[in-house]
């Protein structure tokens, strides 16, 4: 924060002396054309009076009847007309210009003198110099309500909790933000609290289950011993010859196998506890429209895949109502349209779809497919990686993820390799449940 005073600060500074720099300029330059007109306006006045006097015979009492008479313009610059004559005494004279904060300008004839005021050129540019000194004044008032606005409701707020997601990366999970109304963040703050909370929850259910499993692991590996002694003494007694009677042989034999059997049991429950579901989903299964959906990908994906060149289009599709999660499902296409941005050959990637009365299908295919035919039963198998990955970066599970997402709205997700005009062609179906 102080950092950002401190640049507000020297903004403030910066526009002060904008200020004073045009208030400088305003100040020594003239803006006005009323010098000229000034000129203009006296010596045509000047020459009006000279020819009333010669018509009139007198002096004329004021501008507005010298314009009438002489049928000419009036002039907004000049302000009055006054006159004596000269055979008057001196005090007349000086009072005629007596009145020192007037602009005036004197025109002597042979019988009478006059004088004209007018408004002087830089009353205008006094008029500016007001004007534009309340704007800027105006600006500067808004511009600081903004700025301790936006101090107040969004830079501090957000620096408030700008820590709290290097927190959660070091795994401190007991530092919750307080709640606020802030209508800019309020909502945020409660989801990175819900953030928190959801992975402080995860990492208590995977420390549970770990727990759980090493004390399986170990009970098995406890129970494995028994059937492995019996086992031992059984090869025992057989390399001594202690069993004379065929049928202890065989009952013996037996028993061996009842031990593997047993113990082939215990390892199926060690791999079982080993594959168990590492990976919890929840899904809301409820009424979408697949038109949302669609809309949703094509306008995720219109700009990106332009940006590299590839062909991206999505086929007419009915806007059908299916069931299953709205999010979950666009988790789903997003993880295969990227999985064909980054398998496929970067020429074309398209989206069509297929109903009936009872499945929605969205077929997402791609070119450039190299994953061998052998490997495509594995494609949904956790942590698998086909040979065709070269050195890009996978964890295997996107797939995988995809498969249980689909399984808990109550769907299916399968996969498929075309040859067309000796081509192949990667082609994921998502099939959804009618509604």
């Amino acid at each position: 924060m102080k950092k950002i005073d401190r640049l507000f600060i020297i903004g403030i500074i910066i526009f002060i002396a904008c200020i004073v720099s045009l208030n400088v300029i305003v100040h020594h330059y003239d803006f006005s054309d009323n010098s000229r007109e000034h000129k203009v306006a006296l010596n045509r006045v000047e020459q009006a009076i000279k020819s009333f006097e010669n018509t009139d015979n007198r002096a004329p009492d004021s501008l507005e009847e010298l314009y009438l008479v002489c049928r000419m313009e009036s002039y907004d610059c000049l302000t009055g007309l006054e006159s004596i004559q000269i055979d008057e005494t001196g005090a007349s004279i000086r009072d005629l210009v007596e009145h020192e904060n007037e602009d005036y300008y004197i025109v002597a004839t042979d019988r009478y003198i006059y004088k004209i005021t007018y408004i002087p050129a830089n009353s205008d540019n006094n008029k500016l110099f007001i004007l534009l000194n309340t704007v800027l004044a105006v600006v500067g008032v808004v511009l600081l309500c903004v700025y301790l606005y936006l101090r107040n409701n969004i830079l501090k707020p957000f620096y408030e909790f700008s820590e709290l997601p290097y927190e959660l990366a070091k795994g401190n999970m007991n530092k919750p933000l307080e709640e606020s109304k802030n209508k800019y963040f309020g909502r945020f703050i409660w989801g990175m609290n819900m953030l928190r909370e959801n992975l402080e929850e995860s990492k208590a259910r995977e420390l549970e289950v770990q727990r759980d499993k090493k004390m399986l692991l170990l009970s098995l590996s406890h129970d494995i011993k028994t059937p492995l002694n019996a086992i031992s003494l059984y090869a025992k007694a057989i390399s001594k010859n202690l069993y004379k009677d065929e049928n202890r042989k065989k009952e013996v034999a037996d028993n061996i196998n009842l031990k593997v059997d047993e113990i082939e049991s215990y390892i199926s429950d060690i791999v079982k506890a080993s594959s168990e579901d590492f990976l919890t989903f929840e899904v809301s299964n409820t009424e979408v429209y697949t038109g949302e959906v669609l809309s949703f990908i094509d306008d995720y994906y219109r700009d990106k895949t332009a940006l590299n060149n590839i062909d991206f289009t999505i086929a007419d599709y009915k806007n059908c109502l299916v069931n299953g999660d709205k999010d979950r499902l666009i988790e789903v296409i997003q993880n295969i349209v990227e999985n064909a941005i980054k398998y496929g050959d970067g020429r074309r990637i398209w989206i069509e779809t297929t109903k009936d009365s009872e499945e929605y299908v969205i077929s997402i295919s791609n070119t450039g497919c190299k994953l061998p035919d052998n490997e495509l039963s594995h494609l949904f198998d956790s942590f698998f990686r086909g040979t065709n990955v070269e050195n890009k970066n996978g964890s295997g599970l996107g797939l995988y993820i995809c498969r249980q997402l689909m399984h808990l709205m109550e769907g299916e997700i399968l996969a498929e390799i075309k040859s067309e005009k000796d081509e192949r062609i990667m082609e994921i179906k998502v099939i959804l449940k009618m509604l």
